[in-house]
């Protein structure tokens, strides 16, 4: 299936805002590249590095959109969305699925989270350490669904897991993933022992790939995939959110009402910066707030109140 692929250049400095942009009105993968390099030696920054920004001072940034999106409709979305920003010089062209892939699967390496958490793509032997006994291992093949652990965003949530499971809370748990995407994170909270996983997200691609994900990993039958509104009611002793600060904020009541009392929480997919009314609006139910950060981005993670 060919994208609409939207190019621009911007700085280091404004490449955060205009990826928030991107990633709020759609964009299914956003690539980086140093605007000033040799572009035939060039390598794309898919996702930064974990703990990782770029270093360049000017980048070409390129997002992907479903073919059939309107770009005219698209920039208007994007100046609604950041008028501050500057959007004139945005070019568009189609290409082709296999583009994509090819680059993905050059820059996907096996990844270590915590004390034993591993991202491991399908098409890499497991490392050594990942095979230790203790190792909780998800085997990815996210496609275009958001997640593979690269992203400073994922990573916070998977070190957050990895240490509930080393203070043995998550063992048998039932854990939420809101805004699953790829569904990395409820794959690895059920191989890190939780005793079932629900993953919730608004594009049916990302469930898709959940699926076939979970059911790859071996943990399908302990796993169940929903659109927003199909969710069943109920709450959970740990819940993860990775969506943008904006969602978060709207979603705020939403996301407490899945919380059990004196269960946990973990909130990311926010811009340093965009934390503090993040962590006011979020006291109304949950105590011990806490921050840790990651490049640009933040985490924040509580203790629902009774």
């Amino acid at each position: 299936m060919p994208f609409l692929e939207l190019t621009m250049r911007c700085t280091e400095a404004t490449q955060p805002r205009y990826e928030n942009a991107l990633e709020d009105v759609g964009a299914v993968a956003v690539t980086l590249l140093d605007a000033d390099a040799d572009t035939s030696n060039e390598q794309a920054i898919l996702e930064p590095g974990v703990g990782q920004t770029p270093l360049w001072d000017s980048l070409v940034l390129t997002a992907l959109f479903p073919e059939d999106t309107d770009a005219l409709a698209l920039l208007a979305a994007l100046e609604a969305f950041d008028p501050g920003l500057d959007w004139a010089q945005v070019t568009f062209r189609q290409v082709a699925d296999e583009d994509w892939e090819r680059a993905w699967l050059d820059q996907f390496q096996p990844m270590q989270f915590g004390e034993r958490t591993f991202i491991v793509p399908w098409n890499h032997e497991l490392p050594e350490p990942a095979r230790a006994p203790e190792a909780a291992v998800v085997r990815l093949d996210p496609g275009l669904a958001f997640g593979s652990g690269t992203h400073p965003t994922t990573a916070l949530c998977l070190r957050w897991l990895d240490a509930l499971a080393g203070e043995g809370l998550l063992q048998g748990r039932r854990v939420l993933d809101f805004g699953c995407g790829s569904g990395i994170l409820a794959l690895a909270a059920l191989k890190l022992g939780a005793g079932e996983a629900v993953g919730v997200d608004n594009d049916p691609q990302a469930l898709v790939a959940s699926h076939d994900n979970a059911e790859r990993n071996e943990v399908g039958a302990r796993f169940a995939v929903y659109l927003p509104e199909d969710e069943p009611a109920g709450t959970y002793p740990v819940v993860v959110a990775n969506i943008l600060a904006s969602a978060l904020e709207a979603l705020a009541a939403t996301l407490a009402e899945r919380v059990a009392p004196g269960g946990r929480i973990a909130l990311s997919g926010i811009l340093q910066g965009q934390e503090g009314e993040l962590l006011e609006r979020y006291a109304a139910w949950f105590d011990h707030l806490r921050c840790e950060q990651d490049g640009d981005w933040m985490r924040i993670e509580g203790v629902r109140r009774a």
